[in-house]
């Protein structure tokens, strides 16, 4: 057979078949990592992660099961919605008391 003599240089089908080994050794290690990122959505597990942690344009990604939210920060310090629950005070001895606020 003329396809067994032939020399390995000369065979332009060599060098494709190297370069798919290169490509599939990629995928693999894109997918090892993709498995190991912890905002994976396949794994169950609960993740919290904080970027730029303290400065005005942080966020927060809470990963619970299979739900992703993702909070951003607007900047301000104190900023959101609620209403004043109660007062908590600090004692001498360094434990902390809370008074609930309400209607007496």
């Amino acid at each position: 057979m003329k396809f067994l003599d032939e020399d390995e240089e000369l065979n332009p089908i060599i060098s494709a078949v190297n370069l798919v080994d290169v490509f599939l050794v990629i995928i693999a290690a894109l997918m090892i990592a993709l498995a190991q990122n912890p905002l994976n959505v396949f794994s169950e597990e609960d993740v919290t992660v904080i970027k730029n942690e303290g400065k005005p344009n942080m966020e927060i990604i809470v990963k619970k099961g299979k739900t992703v939210t993702q909070y951003k920060s607007t900047g301000e310090i104190g900023g959101g919605e609620g209403a004043r629950a109660g007062v908590a005070y600090k004692m001498a001895d360094g434990s902390i008391v809370y008074v609930p606020e309400g209607d007496e």
